[in-house]
């Protein structure tokens, strides 16, 4: 067992207690968070995004005007209306969250549920092809998803709270 000579004894320990003004001049401190990214992964951040978002906008207007292929979506998974509102809502909040870079890693864990929760209602309810579409709902889905999840990889770092466990 190795001794340290230069740490001090856990009988000495003292507290840090900073005074009221250096708790003040802290909370004035700005902070600028490095940029994490590389511009190669900014760019593939943004098309992942881009691309997501686009989706995710390009079918709201089905849902929430109650078009005939979302109200029989939602009616064989014994979940229409409510959950057909429920979808939009939640997946205009992770467009949104998407398309602002602050809000970023929000709107990819939004989006990576909301896409997986559709990719789960076409393998178990619905099937592959609904209405005839020969699958491209479930494809839409499926690119959404993987957009998604590729750049909450990459902003994997931005996200609160949460300490990775690798810097790959």
């Amino acid at each position: 067992m190795r001794h340290y000579q230069t740490l001090s004894k856990l009988e000495n320990f003292e507290a840090y207690r900073p005074s009221a003004a250096a708790v003040r001049a802290a909370q004035r401190r700005q902070v600028e968070l490095p940029e994490t990214l590389t511009p190669s992964q900014r760019i593939a951040s943004w098309i992942c995004c881009l691309l997501s978002a686009g989706i995710m906008l390009e079918t709201l207007p089905f849902k929430f005007t109650g078009a005939a292929e979302s109200v029989y979506i939602f009616s064989k998974m014994g979940t229409e209306p409510w959950m057909r509102w429920m979808q939009g809502i939640w997946e205009l909040s992770a467009a949104i969250c998407l398309l602002t870079p602050r809000l970023r890693w929000a709107g990819c864990i939004l989006a990576t549920g909301a896409m997986g929760a559709a990719i789960l209602s076409h393998l178990t309810w619905l099937g592959f092809s609904v209405q005839g579409d020969h699958g491209l709902l479930f494809c839409m889905a499926l690119t959404s998803f993987v957009g998604a999840f590729t750049a909450l990889i990459l902003h994997r770092h931005s996200i609160p709270f949460v300490t990775p466990l690798s810097s790959w």
